[in-house]
Order: C-alpha cells, then structure tokens, then sequence
C-alpha cells in the first residue's frame, strides 16, 4: 500500500480529464471525482458509503448492489457539480469484469457521467440488484440454517435478511433516482 505508479500518474495528469477514484476498506467504499494537477489533485465531488445509509440501505455497505447504488449517487453528484465524462483511475489495482469497481462505474455512467468501459465488462443487472446474493442465502437457508447464521451474521444482527437484497435495492434506487437528500 501507499505505493505509486508514476508512469500511470504522469499518463493521469497529462490527460488533463477528469478522474474517478474509487477505493475500498475494510467496511466501506468512497470515490472521489478529481481534476489531477501535478502540485495535488483538485476534488470536484465525493462520495462515501454511509451515505446509503441515509437512504436506509440495510445491506453490505461494500457488496456489489452497494457499490452500483453508489455510483448511481456519485453520477448524479458530479453532474450536479459539472462533471460531464471521466476516466477510471485506479492506480494499482487491476480492474477486474464484474467487480465491484465495475458495478460502481456502470451507476456512475448511469447517473449522468461518461466513463469510457466496454458493456460486456459490466456485471449483468441480476448481480446489481443483489438477486444472485438472495438466491444464495436463501438456498444456504434450506441446506444449512447454521452456516446462513454465520454467513449474514452481520447482516441479521443489523435486522437485515440477505434475501430481501433485490426489494431493497430497487427502493433504494428509486430514492436516489427520486432525488432524495443526501
């Protein structure tokens, strides 16, 4: 960690667009719209994962439906702020077909923002809406009601079931999309 690849940097600040940073912890995801300069890049906008929680979003704060919502947020954000196409950057990591860097870049370009990506690199909609989390657990739930327990252990303990992530995806979006507060 803290390492830089300057070649791709130079490349980022040569290119004079603006860029999408997305980065990931423990527990949450954040993104940033930037404007690189070579004395520091400039934010235009920022996103955090919490922020779906002010649209009561019980699921994972960092699974797959929770980074498209975020970047659907992060899209309409920028547009707000004037950002009309960016590119990805991200640094070291790999991008990586039907990730969760790939779900947030298709809501970012679905809420207004140009990112340059090939479609077939996207995860397929059943995979943002979270169906394919919901037919897991709900499979775990008939085979092994204690390895379900373990598994969404933080999940349940939140009041969350795992097979309610397609229902509370779309209401979700449907908040974002309506122009709730953020």
């Amino acid at each position: 960690m803290g390492l830089t690849d300057y070649r791709a940097r130079k490349r980022a600040v040569a290119s004079h667009r603006i860029l999408l940073v997305v980065r990931f912890s423990g527990k949450n995801v954040s993104a940033q719209f930037v404007r690189p300069h070579v004395k520091g890049d400039g934010v235009l906008s920022s996103v955090h994962s919490h922020s779906l929680r002010k649209l009561k979003w019980k699921g994972s704060l960092k699974s797959v439906p929770a980074c498209y919502l975020l970047g659907l947020l992060a899209g309409k954000k920028a547009v707000e702020k004037g950002v009309k196409d960016a590119v990805l950057y991200n640094g070291l990591n790999p991008f990586i077909k039907g990730s969760r860097v790939a779900a947030f870049v298709k809501g970012a370009r679905d809420g207004g923002v140009q990112i340059p990506v090939s479609e077939d690199v996207l995860p397929p909609e059943e995979r943002l809406r979270g169906d394919t989390i919901a037919k897991y657990a709900s499979s775990m739930l008939n085979e092994d009601k204690e390895a379900y327990q373990r598994r969404f252990s933080s999940l349940l303990s939140g009041g969350f079931k795992p097979e309610e992530y397609p229902a509370q995806f779309d209401k979700a979006k449907q908040a974002i999309q309506g122009g709730s507060k953020r």
